[in-house]
């Protein structure tokens, strides 16, 4: 066992000192001796023997400390008021990180005031650290019959473990959702937007459900997720009610938008906030357009593709897009080569922007990056009974995802495109101002 013992140095700081008392058991006896002799194999019990002695000695100091006498002392002014102890409730299973310890929360009576203890309140069954563990767990794609298998042996058999803890969690995950979407917006300074939608098996129906998500770039350089919503698919109405929903919390217009080929939210953004540039996403236009060619065909059309987003001017981009064209009319692929004329202004409008962020503006890697995370999460539920639970979760899942969001490069440069830079082939163009105007007509 451990005794308990204090001391008050000068510098009024209690330090614990713990010292074994050889033979001798735990009073309570709430749990199997520890063994008399440590070896390898009992080193986890004897280990774990020594947490649940020593948090029950410092509940039992605790109490001590309430009732200002140590046990077996007599108060100091006899008369009611001062407090008795009055036994120990029923033992109780704690876990730690240390494993599950079982332990007895002391009663008193009659203090003035209600004793409570700061060590183990009512009712906690588990530790701080523990509580946490079992969200992130869950979130890592752990389904919810899998805990206790997985944690027994690690937290001991009498861990408080089950499916209705995580069940609780996704309750408490849906409030705090529903307060997120209420949240306002205004003090965001949005540069960037990158959109997307993830389907997963949620509600009675066969079809998978649409959750649409926006990431957007703020002010100086870091990413965040602005909203995550469940849709009809990815259609103009759910992406409406989205954008009117953000516009009405304060959201400002982004100078940039970037995502796929779903019409849907092209014309809900044009309705909403007209002033944002739109950018499509050239890693599904280089698939749309190998889909259009044979296998045989498919590494040298992709060579040639690949070169044309990264070209260092729209100028040069154009004359890759002519040149990849004219391969495909030589080998009878003009079907595929026709792709690249549709949407094309949206293809290439990246170049009005720093060179910089170039790799972050050609593709809607941002928001689908996030996804691998949540299709962890996803796979191991197979399918949800309500698509309002499946929001929840990927809402939790996306913002620990969100905790890894690196800034895009040169973050600087996202005060310069917020307040209105104009930028040409990736480099800036100065305006003159009217004074320098003059003395240049002059001259």
């Amino acid at each position: 066992m451990l005794k308990l013992t204090l001391e008050q140095p000068a510098k009024s700081r209690v330090v614990l000192q713990y010292t074994r008392l050889e033979g001798v058991q735990p009073a309570l006896g709430v749990s199997p001796a520890a063994p008399a002799r440590i070896v390898f194999e009992n080193l986890e019990d004897h280990a774990r023997h020594q947490v649940e002695v020593m948090v029950q000695d410092l509940l039992e100091e605790e109490r001590d400390r309430a009732l200002g006498r140590d046990e077996y002392e007599r108060k100091e002014t006899p008369g009611p008021g001062g407090g008795y102890r009055n036994g120990y409730c029923k033992p109780r299973q704690l876990a730690t990180s240390m494993g599950t310890v079982t332990v007895r929360r002391p009663r008193v009576r009659g203090l003035e005031e209600r004793f409570e203890s700061a060590i183990l309140p009512l009712f906690v069954r588990r530790t701080k650290q523990v509580a946490e563990l079992l969200p992130e767990l869950y979130l890592h794609g752990l389904s919810e019959g899998d805990f206790d298998k997985a944690l027994r042996g690690l937290l001991g058999d009498a861990a408080p473990l089950s499916a209705s803890s995580i069940a609780r969690l996704k309750a408490k995950w849906q409030a705090e959702y529903e307060a997120w979407k209420q949240r306002r917006l205004d003090d965001l300074d949005v540069v960037y937007v990158w959109v997307d939608g993830v389907y997963v098996k949620a509600g009675l129906e066969k079809e998978k459900a649409a959750l649409l998500v926006i990431v957007a770039a703020l002010r100086d350089g870091s990413k965040v997720v602005l909203t995550v919503e469940s849709g009809y698919r990815e259609s103009t109405e759910s992406w409406l009610k989205i954008l009117r929903d953000l516009k009405a919390r304060g959201l400002s217009a982004p100078r940039l938008a970037l995502g796929d080929g779903a019409l849907g939210f092209w014309g809900a953004l044009a309705a909403v906030y007209p002033s944002t540039v739109e950018q499509r996403c050239w890693n599904h236009r280089i698939c749309n357009v190998l889909d259009q060619l044979p296998k045989k065909a498919q590494a040298d059309a992709k060579a040639l593709l690949t070169q044309i987003p990264y070209a260092p001017t729209r100028e040069a981009a154009e004359r890759g897009k002519k040149l990849f064209q004219a391969w495909c009319e030589k080998r009878g692929y003009g079907k595929a080569g026709a792709l690249l004329d549709d949407d094309w202004e949206r293809m290439v409008a990246f170049y009005q922007f720093p060179e910089a962020h170039w790799k972050h503006l050609r593709t809607t890697n941002p928001v689908e990056s996030p996804f691998a995370a949540t299709r962890l999460r996803t796979n191991a539920a197979k399918r949800y009974k309500k698509v309002a639970n499946a929001t929840a979760v990927i809402w939790k899942t996306l913002l620990l995802a969100q905790q890894s969001f690196r800034k895009l490069d040169m973050p600087g440069l996202c005060a310069e495109v917020a307040d209105g830079a104009t930028y040409e082939n990736g480099v800036r163009v100065r305006r003159q101002c009217p004074e320098e105007e003059l003395l240049r007509i002059a001259a």
